[in-house]
């Protein structure tokens, strides 16, 4: 493992905490990669991973009624279920628009929850965390926006993405295909896309631009980024992953960063 310093951080105001893996090892990092810091809703991807063991398990299906009326374990995943950013009330039919939304997420852990006869934190830290040995981790807060966690932790669980073991090869591949084709939708921080394409918890690329990754990533790239100035992404076709916490809002300086960083990492680790 290489400890480096990124040359897209210089003169970022806050810490910069950055690792880089491929499916088999950690390639780099910058800073102590053990410190634990908020995730923000990096969390909705370690949510739909502790989804999928429940799917695999048997305990709940993709098509089966969760959430509001009509809408499905699916519809919550891919952020199509109608609910919005926060509250109870939709704010359309399922599968009409892709409404980015904690609630979804939250109802969703609530779901699994239920089939499991446990809460969903008991589940995740049985299910996911102590399995993958992320020791750093806390996933006691809300599914959608609330554990912590520190890049050694989520480079393993990047890790687990680019190889799983946890869930079989083709939920994962669902997982990270796009759900819904076509739908309008915004991304928080980057604005309206008519064709917002996500996954199941995991954003696409797409063609979407202005974006936190660079423009050259390839759209089936997937990830997330939290309000706490976090991200985790995956690049399948280069078998990379790369994470960064920063504990601090999301702002302008994040935005000016990201994707120079994002290409960075891709030319010095990408093969």
């Amino acid at each position: 493992m290489e400890t480096t310093t990124f040359a897209a951080t210089a003169g970022f105001p806050h810490p910069a905490l950055i690792g880089v893996t491929n499916s088999a090892e950690t390639l780099a990092v910058q800073g102590d990669p053990h410190v634990v810091m908020p995730v923000a809703s990096v969390t909705k991807l370690l949510t739909a991973w502790g989804v999928f063991v429940a799917i695999e398990r048997g305990l709940i299906d993709l098509d089966e009624h969760a959430g509001p009326a009509g809408a499905t374990v699916l519809n919550l995943l891919d952020h199509t279920s109608g609910l919005p950013m926060e509250g109870a009330e939709p704010q359309r039919a399922p599968g009409e628009r892709r409404i980015y939304s904690n609630a979804g997420i939250d109802a969703l852990g609530a779901h699994v929850a239920d089939a499991a006869g446990m809460p969903f934190a008991d589940w995740m830290l049985r299910e996911v965390i102590l399995p993958l040995g992320m020791d750093d981790t806390d996933v006691s807060g809300r599914p959608s926006a609330g554990a912590r966690s520190s890049i050694h932790d989520l480079l393993i669980f990047a890790r687990e993405v680019l190889r799983p073991t946890l869930v079989p090869g083709a939920l994962r591949g669902l997982a990270l295909t796009v759900s819904h084709q076509g739908l309008r939708g915004v991304v928080p921080g980057y604005g309206g896309f008519a064709d917002c394409q996500w996954g199941l918890g995991f954003e696409l690329k797409g063609v979407k631009s202005p974006h936190w990754l660079a423009d050259s990533f390839p759209p089936e790239t997937a990830g997330h980024f939290g309000a706490l100035g976090s991200f985790l992404f995956v690049d399948r076709s280069r078998d990379l992953a790369a994470a960064f916490l920063s504990g601090v809002p999301f702002s302008d300086e994040h935005k000016r960063i990201w994707p120079p960083l994002t290409e960075e990492i891709v030319a010095r680790y990408g093969g």
